[in-house]
């Protein structure tokens, strides 16, 4: 039918911007926090306990700023072609851990790379819409249910 349209394409284009989540920004020191305060009421002798906590709270702090001095990207799906700042990368893959998104790829000189989106970051209707343009994804193999 010549005014039939077309139900859905392969895969949509679609436009996203990776930052830092501020979540995790500030969970990080509040483990490190907990981490200081764990060692601290273990049974370890005091000088093993206090360098410890002090290094735990340093931790915190330092892969908090690390988190936050991290630059946002861009990510361009369409269809096959997945680019992350521009540049075509290889071996995109996306996981899903429920709210949680993380994705991994290949950049041009053969580094893996990966990122995770918060729920903060992230919402509900970006998510399926990151669903929805991710090129297809080989299924997983089905283990056999009787023996060969």
């Amino acid at each position: 039918m010549p005014n039939s349209q077309r139900l859905s394409a392969p895969s949509a284009s679609c436009r996203l911007e990776w930052r830092p989540s501020a979540w995790l920004i500030a969970a990080l020191p509040v483990l490190g926090v907990l981490a200081a305060l764990s060692l601290l009421l273990s049974g370890f002798p005091r000088e093993v306990t206090w360098s410890g906590a002090v290094l735990a709270l340093l931790w915190g702090v330092r892969e908090s700023r690390r988190e936050a001095a991290k630059p946002a990207l861009e990510l361009e799906l369409d269809g096959e072609v997945v680019k992350v700042d521009g540049q075509a990368v290889a071996d995109f893959r996306v996981f899903w851990r429920g709210p949680l998104s993380f994705a991994r790829w290949r950049d041009r000189e053969h580094r893996l790379r990966s990122l995770a989106w918060w729920p903060d970051t992230l919402d509900a209707a970006s998510r399926r819409e990151l669903r929805l343009a991710l090129p297809a994804q080989t299924p997983a193999r089905r283990r056999r249910s009787v023996a060969p």
